[in-house]
C-alpha cells in the first residue's frame, strides 16, 4: 500500500509540475504567437517563391554549363577551330536560370517589391507565388542538369564528326521543353495570383 501511495503522490506531483510548466510556456509563447499572427505571411511566401525560382534555376544552369563546359574544354584543346560550335552548345543549359529569373521578377513586380508600393497579400496569394517559383525552380534545376549531360555527350559526338551539329543541338534542346512547360505554368499562376 505504501508503494502504491508513493506512486500516486509522485504522479500527482509530476502532473502539478507539468501543468505549472505548461502555464509558463504558454505565458512566454503568447507574445511570440501574437507577433507571428501579425506577420504578412503572403509577402514572405511570395519572396520565398521568387528565391526558389532564381536559386534553383540558377543552380541547375550552373551545373549544366559546368558539365558541358568540362567536355568542351577537353575537345577545344584538340580542335580549337570548333570554338564557336562548342560555345553554342555549352550555353544551352543556361536558359533555365533565365526562366527562373524571369518568374522571380514577375513575382516581385506583382507584389509591388520593385515599385516600393507593396500589395496586400493573403496567404493564398503567397502560396500561389511560392508554387510558381517552385515549379520553374525545380523543373529548371532538373532539366538544366540533364541538359548539361546531353550537351556533353553531343560535344563528344561533334568532336568525332562536326557535320552532326544540327542533330546535336536538336537532341540537346529536347530536354528544355519541360522547363518551358514549367515556365508557362509559372507565368499563368503568377498572372492569376492576384486576380
Amino acid at each position: 500500500f505504501e508503494k502504491f501511495s508513493y506512486i500516486i503522490n509522485s504522479y500527482s506531483f509530476c502532473n502539478f509540475l507539468t501543468l505549472q510548466k505548461m502555464e509558463e510556456v504558454a505565458t512566454t509563447a503568447m507574445p511570440v504567437l501574437e507577433t507571428a499572427a501579425s506577420v504578412n505571411w503572403g509577402f514572405i511566401l511570395s519572396i520565398v517563391g521568387a528565391l526558389f525560382a532564381v536559386v534553383l534555376g540558377g543552380m541547375g544552369s550552373s551545373i549544366g554549363i559546368k558539365t558541358a563546359g568540362q567536355k568542351a574544354a577537353g575537345v577545344l584543346a584538340e580542335k580549337p577551330n570548333m570554338f564557336g560550335s562548342l560555345v553554342t552548345m555549352v550555353v544551352l543549359p543556361g536558359s533555365q536560370g533565365i526562366y527562373g529569373l524571369l518568374i522571380a521578377i514577375m513575382i516581385l513586380n506583382k507584389i509591388g517589391a520593385m515599385s516600393g508600393e507593396l500589395v496586400e497579400l493573403t496567404v493564398g496569394n503567397g502560396i500561389a507565388f511560392l508554387l510558381a517559383g517552385l515549379i520553374i525552380g525545380i523543373l529548371g534545376l532538373v532539366s538544366a542538369m540533364f541538359q548539361g549531360r546531353v550537351v556533353a555527350a553531343a560535344i563528344g559526338g561533334l568532336a568525332r564528326d562536326e557535320s552532326i551539329f544540327g542533330g546535336a543541338i536538336t537532341m540537346s534542346v529536347l530536354i528544355e521543353t519541360y522547363a518551358i512547360f514549367g515556365l508557362l505554368i509559372s507565368i499563368f499562376i503568377t498572372g492569376a495570383a492576384l486576380s
